[in-house]
């Protein structure tokens, strides 16, 4: 009994739909644990379950594994906020942020930024992607207030406000001094505004 007129029998193993996560998943961990130089194409697709093919279908090369995984990691971790107040949008924003670095993997992640981002140029690329994409939803954010008519200062920079607030989060991570705590959001919140709205 032959296949149906014009039909081709399908071939190969059918497509995994949890791969691709499965694999940015592993790729996060071993980041966290080795670097970026520990970390393996071999060594994740072992971990995945996957062969290295499956992966170079989808990244053409390490650096954009890591890259898209980490891209990842950030923006479940640390998502975009729209409340209807910039007090709002800062403080949610904030607040996911310090329950991310009091977290293991968000505390490796701010060590790995500083370890990797000072010794390897690929790292410091996707580091600084990570912050120029915060300070434009930051500068959306602003936008945004002053459309609703908030009484945001022309001045106020989303460069500085966005760099002030990571820089703390390194600075606590080179001292090895405790990240301030999700209760501290609101300090941070207030000391924002002071800088960004008239009085």
């Amino acid at each position: 009994m032959g296949t149906t007129s014009g039909e081709r029998p399908r071939r190969g193993r059918p497509r995994d739909p949890d791969a691709e996560p499965r694999i940015r998943r592993y790729a996060v961990q071993l980041l966290l644990a080795r670097g970026f130089d520990g970390m393996t194409v071999d060594d994740v697709a072992e971990a995945a379950g996957v062969g290295k093919a499956t992966i170079y279908r989808r990244w053409a090369s390490k650096e954009e594994l890591a890259n898209d995984a980490m891209t990842e990691l950030f923006d479940i971790e640390i998502p975009d906020a729209d409340t209807g107040s910039i007090a709002g949008d800062l403080r949610q924003v904030y607040l996911a942020a310090l329950q991310f670095v009091n977290s293991k993997e968000g505390v490796a992640l701010v060590r790995l930024a500083v370890s990797e981002a000072n010794r390897d140029e690929r790292f410091a690329a996707f580091y600084r992607a990570f912050l120029q994409k915060r300070i434009v939803l930051t500068a959306a954010a602003l936008d945004r207030a002053r459309q609703r008519g908030e009484p945001i200062r022309a001045t106020a920079d989303p460069v500085l406000m966005v760099q002030w607030v990571a820089g703390v989060l390194v600075l606590r991570a080179l001292t090895g001094e405790a990240m301030p705590t999700p209760e501290a959001a609101d300090d941070l919140v207030a000391m924002t505004m002071r800088s960004i709205v008239l009085e």
